[in-house]
């Protein structure tokens, strides 16, 4: 038995006649012919009768029509959807991301990807570098954003490479500088996200040979701002992260410059058509507006 088969019987029946569904089907009658008796032999009994006037079904083939039909119809329709994930017009996109790419690219990001491929479901998963670590690694996520180095077991496309700032309060005596030497932040108040939740910065303090002194210790990179808008300490921050932002706040660039390289990091081997044309439009969304 063979969707071929099906396809010929149910084409002969609409079209009443073996030379009319040849002609539909591309064949030749004699093959027509050929199909339906081997499909009589196989099942071991008549399902249509033949004649000038044109095919008559037996009780059998009425039987079976039915059937056959139901199952062209999910063929086609599996066909359908194997088209549309293949060309990334289905499926699912779990994304991992952080604070800062999640406000002033993500939203951008979105709309490039959906105008293109509106049928694809995106799940969004926001948190701290150690989340979106754990997302990857455990499978929750398909693809993340990540500031490398990225996690193991993962290929990275690497996007930007982002600065770190000082940030500081108004009229703070360090904020006289055009650049800070970061030694001097050890002597300071410093608000400090976990050292599993942003690496980044810890990586700035350790370069320049800093044991901060932490007085303060959130996970959320809005409140760090809002803490140090406050005067109550200073801190170190990714320049996207303030990007656009009015805070009450200074922020300079430090001696010796840092940064952290912002990718797009997805698990070892191949990853869905839809995950692979969101890296795509990802990438192509931040040439034209990073």
């Amino acid at each position: 038995m063979s969707i071929k088969q099906y396809e010929v019987f149910a084409k002969t029946v609409e079209l009443g006649s073996l030379t009319r569904a040849a002609e539909a089907l591309d064949s030749t009658q004699s093959r027509i012919s050929h199909v339906l008796s081997a499909m009589e032999e196989e099942y071991g009994f008549c399902l249509m009768q033949r004649s000038r006037s044109g095919v008559t079904l037996t009780e059998a083939g009425a039987m079976l029509l039915p059937k056959m039909e139901a199952i062209l119809r999910q063929h086609r329709e599996l066909e359908a959807l194997i088209a549309d994930i293949r060309s990334a017009n289905a499926g699912t996109v779990r994304l991992g991301t952080f604070t800062s790419v999640a406000v002033h690219w993500l939203p951008g990001m979105i709309q490039a990807f959906q105008s293109a491929h509106p049928q694809v479901e995106l799940k969004i998963f926001s948190g701290d570098y150690a989340d979106v670590e754990q997302w990857l690694g455990d499978g929750t996520v398909d693809l993340a954003f990540v500031s490398l180095p990225a996690p193991e077991n993962t290929r990275a496309i690497p996007l930007v490479e982002d600065e770190l700032l000082a940030i500081l309060p108004k009229g703070h005596p360090l904020a006289n500088q055009p650049r800070i030497d970061a030694a001097k932040l050890g002597r300071e108040p410093f608000i400090s996200l976990p050292k599993r939740s942003d690496h980044d910065i810890h990586r700035a303090l350790d370069k320049a040979g800093i044991t901060p002194n932490i007085r303060f210790t959130t996970k959320d990179d809005y409140a760090v701002i809002a803490m140090v808008e406050q005067g109550l300490g200073i801190s170190i921050v990714p320049e996207l992260l303030v990007r656009g932002r009015g805070q009450r706040v200074e922020l300079r660039p430090l001696e010796p410059r840092s940064t952290r390289t912002i990718a797009l990091a997805l698990p070892q081997g191949n990853a869905s058509p839809a995950v692979e044309a969101f890296a795509e439009a990802a990438v192509a969304w931040l040439k034209e507006n990073g």
